[in-house]
């Protein structure tokens, strides 16, 4: 059985949103890591915490999300950085550990690799994003080869580096999903409420279908959210917030579809899992990480990117689709069974090699 150390991301606390789909892999992982008998320790922010896992919270100022800024943004970190207080407290822990792992999307813990005994393993959460980053993750990995791992073979194909990278996937616990076979009229948009999610194209089809659309999330950009309403006063839209797992499921369940309509490079695209588990079909950008998940014509459709009469026809068509089919994917690519192999045998090699 191995030890590990896990470093969670330093946008914010686990369980706030702040941190979007990395949030649910780190919970997800460690449960079930934690039930084959593995030790763990999950390390993150003040605030932070986790289901029946122990997590080690760390005080300090948070980074700025990475997806925020600029390509050329210069290396920073805040007065007092958590991060920086995060990766201290990793230092002098670490041989307690067979092994660290980084969630956090920073230049930081990628230029500190070479000064660490322990072996450290980076889960990238998300595609490229800044030179900098970029340039410190080439250097880390021609170094220590093996040592990246990724959602998606979609967003490894971002970087300069995409065939060194471990290709994970995600998952969820399903036993926390229910089918529902009978939806309301409703569509569904779920995730952090931010410029780069592209919210308003899902808001402005469902303004010209008349389809009543529940938003749900958090609110990370409140002058964005602010001018989605501005620009479509009359949109039969719905706020419902930034929910638990539990309750999230019930309400998604309920709805005909999920609209995905980021305009980067999803990673994976964790909210999709969720809507195949609760029996709802997606309608996504054919673009990163969701083009990767839905079955076209089967568990969903894929729309030309930021193609708002794309979205449109989509939603015409949406009941043509089997509920079932959408579980039936869920329950056959994304258990946490199987998550668990695709880690435990990449950790394996990291350690014992």
């Amino acid at each position: 059985m191995f030890k590990i150390l896990f470093m969670s991301t330093s946008v914010g606390s686990l369980g706030s949103g702040q941190g979007g789909g990395v949030e649910l892999t780190i919970q997800n992982l460690a449960q079930e890591l934690l039930r084959r008998g593995h030790q763990l320790e999950v390390v993150a922010p003040s605030g932070s915490w986790l289901t029946d896992i122990p997590v080690t919270t760390i005080e300090g100022n948070l980074q700025v999300p990475v997806q925020t800024q600029s390509r050329d943004v210069p290396i920073c970190l805040p007065d007092n950085s958590v991060l920086a207080n995060m990766w201290d407290y990793a230092r002098r822990v670490q041989h307690q550990y067979d092994l660290i792992v980084n969630f956090a999307f920073d230049w930081l813990p990628f230029y500190l690799t070479p000064f660490f005994e322990t072996s450290i393993a980076h889960f990238i959460s998300m595609g490229s994003m800044t030179e900098a980053s970029d340039r410190i993750m080439h250097s880390v990995i021609r170094q220590y080869p093996g040592t990246f791992g990724v959602y998606t073979q979609a967003q490894a194909d971002t970087f300069p580096f995409a065939q060194d990278c471990e290709i994970l996937g995600s998952a969820i616990d399903l036993s926390l999903y229910q089918f529902n076979h009978n939806p309301e009229a409703s569509l569904a948009w779920l995730g952090r409420i931010a410029p780069e999610k592209a919210l308003e194209d899902a808001v402005a089809a469902v303004n010209l279908t008349g389809t009543p659309l529940k938003i749900f999330g958090k609110i990370q950009h409140p002058d964005y959210w602010s001018q989605i309403g501005r620009n479509f006063p009359d949109a039969p839209v719905e706020y419902r917030g930034f929910l638990s797992t539990e309750k999230l499921q019930q309400e998604l369940g309920k709805c005909r579809a999920l609209l995905m309509t980021p305009r980067w490079i999803e990673a994976f695209g964790n909210v999709a899992i969720e809507a195949l588990a609760c029996g709802v079909p997606i309608i996504a950008y054919r673009r990163g990480g969701p083009s990767e998940i839905v079955r076209d014509g089967k568990t969903g459709f894929l729309v030309e990117p930021d193609s708002i009469p794309g979205l449109v026809k989509a939603i015409e068509q949406i009941d043509r689709l089997e509920r079932s089919a959408c579980r039936q994917q869920a329950e056959a690519e994304y258990s946490l069974l199987s998550l668990g192999d695709r880690f435990e045998t990449w950790f394996d090699k990291l350690i014992n090699n």
